[in-house]
C-alpha cells in the first residue's frame, strides 16, 4: 500500500471521528463542524490530552487559534490543523510526521464515551404501576383498551348542549313522535 493510499484511508477514518464527535450531544448537528464543547470531549476521550504534555488549556488555546475569528466551531480542515498543532507538543521526541501520524491514528478509533450517563431502570413495581390495564376506578377511564390515552375525553365529562335532561334515553325521538302522530 502506498503512503498516499494510506493516507487516504487515515483521512476517512479521521473524517468519521470528527463527524461523531461534531453531532454528539446535538440532535440538530449536521457532523460538518465542531463546536469547542466536543473538541474538548474528542481530545480527552482519545487520551491527546495526557495531562502532562497536553492539558484541556492547551487544547481550547489550539480550538481558538484555529478557527475563524467570528466563529464558534472548527470544520475538518481546521480539525486537521489543530490536530497538527499538537502533536509536536503530545509526542515529545518524535519527528514532526510521526508525531502527526501517531495523533491520527489515537483521534480516527474514537468514540465518543458515554461516562457518567445514568441508565434506566425498570424494575417490577414501574412495570405494575405503568400497566394500564390494571388501572381502576376514574383511572381506567383516561385509556382505551390498547393503553393509548383518550385526551380530553378521559379527563374530563364532555357536555352535551342538546338541549335534553342528562338521564333522558329518548334523545333525538321526540321529532320522529310527531311524524306519528300526524
Amino acid at each position: 500500500m502506498s503512503q498516499a493510499m494510506a493516507e487516504s484511508v487515515n483521512l476517512e477514518s479521521l473524517l468519521s471521528a470528527f463527524s461523531r464527535f461534531a453531532v454528539h450531544g446535538d440532535a440538530h448537528a449536521s457532523g460538518r463542524e465542531l463546536n469547542g464543547k466536543n473538541w474538548a470531549k474528542l481530545c480527552k476521550d482519545c487520551k491527546i490530552i495526557d495531562g502532562k504534555n497536553v492539558n484541556g488549556t492547551d487544547v481550547d488555546i489550539v480550538f481558538s487559534k484555529v478557527k475563524q475569528k467570528s466563529s464558534r466551531v472548527i470544520n475538518f480542515d481546521e480539525f486537521q490543523q489543530a490536530l497538527k498543532e499538537l502533536a509536536p507538543q503530545r509526542f515529545k521526541g518524535k519527528s514532526r510526521e510521526e508525531a502527526i501520524t501517531a495523533i491520527y491514528q489515537l483521534a480516527q478509533a474514537a468514540e465518543p464515551s458515554k461516562v457518567g450517563v445514568t441508565k434506566s431502570l425498570k424494575a417490577g413495581a414501574v412495570d405494575r404501576l405503568t400497566d394500564t390495564s390494571l388501572y381502576t376506578g376514574s383511572h381506567k377511564e383516561r385509556f382505551d383498551e390498547s393503553g393509548r390515552g383518550r385526551g380530553r375525553e378521559g379527563r374530563e365529562d364532555i357536555v352535551s348542549n342538546s338541549g335534553y335532561v342528562g338521564a333522558y334515553k329518548s334523545e333525538g325521538t321526540y321529532d320522529a313522535k310527531l311524524k306519528a302522530d300526524k
